[in-house]
């Protein structure tokens, strides 16, 4: 396997990254996470013109987005962060200048409890039922399709993955092992749990871990740009058909960056020579992008909104609306939106998200309350829907879902995943409510 270009001083950065995860709603607050001191994500028009701007600005290069025109740098000088941006912003050869934004977890915003949970309540539990899945699995059950679930890692070991996992890699220690661990730290077992969704809905795919996360949630948006390029093509060539059909994102930010926006166009396909706000693919370091594009239809990207129960508060990258991306919420048993889910018209519709059993650390079982649990029962969905339609465009699949779904009860606008229906393509009516 090859393994991705080194990231360094992953160690070094104090980011806490939001695991979209929680059973209370959170305090809305004003403005977004903080920047990283001294740190500033930059995309140019081409390579060539990073030395002079370097040079004219007293920056450093600390990594780059592999051969794309892609940087993380760092200031060397005493010029403040803003005024760097705002100047460099004018220069007619960047497309992208912006802080390294702080995530911050959730648990730093709110108590996030989980309880021990059975592989009874894992296998008969309200949420399949819910959104239709055993039907579905009369049609497809995700054969074929792999799903990379970026997040802190798995329990690789747990009886219910037997066959179902891909290599995957771990962006935190930086080797081929994302493994769950250690124990007892904030963020453990969140990815096992989420991947342990993707299995119970679409039980035929592969799923692909890649650890973004570290137990405490630590992670930055640059790390999770890397982490979903490895996803698009893992071992780094595009000529083999290797990279994720779905990619689940149950994690997030208060702060928007453009570079998502830039790297989620590479992951679904949709590069066209010239796309707002003027980005130019003729540079040699995407000729692999358009190489592997050519070849497949990109992937579908599943993005938890976040569980500050709000409509203003917006968690990133969910209110991107990114090409080929899918905004979700969280509905409870009684079909009503979950009080801590996200709404407004950023969230696209909600799934089963309050009160979920799935797979733990350590091989046991775990029941948590989230938009996270609701994102992977997306994701399982969207690898049923690519099984069964393989040759279906990224952004027609993810439309399709969207508009299949059905009517929550109470005072929403969400809808409610209904996997079912996006197979068929025959939404149900809309329910009866009280």
């Amino acid at each position: 396997m090859k393994l991705p270009a080194r990231l360094s001083t992953w160690h070094q950065l104090a980011l806490a990254a939001a695991l979209l995860v929680g059973m209370a709603a959170a305090q809305a607050r004003g403005g977004g996470d903080p920047a990283l001191n001294g740190e500033l994500l930059l995309k140019l028009r081409t390579s060539s013109a990073l030395a002079p701007l370097l040079a004219k600005y007293n920056l450093s290069e600390t990594d780059r987005f592999g051969t794309r025109p892609i940087y993380r740098l760092k200031v060397l000088g005493t010029d403040k962060l803003n005024d760097l941006i705002k100047a460099m912003a004018l220069e007619p050869e960047v497309l992208i200048v912006e802080p390294n934004h702080q995530n911050e977890s959730p648990e730093a915003r709110k108590n996030s409890p989980w309880a021990f949970g059975t592989e009874v309540e894992y296998v008969d539990q309200w949420a399949p039922a819910a959104i239709r899945l055993p039907e579905a699995h009369t049609l497809s059950t995700g054969v074929g399709t792999r799903v990379a679930v970026l997040d802190s890692g798995i329990d690789r070991s747990h009886p219910a993955f037997a066959g179902k996992l891909l290599p995957g890699f771990d962006f935190v220690d930086f080797d081929s092992d994302p493994s769950e661990g250690p124990s007892g730290r904030l963020g453990y077992g969140h990815g096992t749990h989420v991947a342990g969704l993707v299995a119970l809905t679409a039980p035929g795919a592969t799923i692909m871990p890649v650890r973004v996360l570290d137990p405490d949630g630590v992670g930055n948006a640059w790390v999770l740009s890397e982490a979903l390029l490895y996803a698009a093509d893992p071992d780094g060539n595009p000529a083999t058909d290797d990279g994720a059909h779905v990619v689940n994102l149950s994690l997030g930010s208060l702060s928007e960056t453009r570079l998502f926006e830039a790297v989620s166009q590479l992951l679904t396909c949709n590069i066209p020579a010239k796309v707002k706000p003027g980005v130019d693919f003729t540079d040699p370091g995407y000729d692999g992008d358009k190489q592997r594009c050519a070849a497949s239809r990109g992937a579908v990207m599943v993005v938890a909104s976040g569980n500050n129960g709000s409509d203003r508060l917006r968690e990133y990258p969910a209110a991107e609306s990114a090409y080929g991306q899918l905004s979700i919420g969280a509905s409870n048993a009684a079909h009503r939106r979950a009080d801590f889910s996200n709404f407004g018209s950023w969230v696209d519709f909600a799934a089963p998200g309050e009160a979920i059993t799935s797979t733990f650390a350590g091989g046991t079982y775990a029941t948590w309350s989230g938009t996270s649990m609701a994102a992977p029962l997306v994701s399982g969905t969207a690898a049923l829907l690519r099984s069964r339609y393989p040759a279906m465009p990224t952004k027609d699949l993810a439309r399709r879902i969207d508009r299949t779904t059905v009517n929550l009860c109470g005072a929403t606008d969400l809808r409610e995943l209904d996997a079912m229906a996006a197979l068929t393509n025959k939404p149900a009516k809309d329910r009866s409510c009280l």
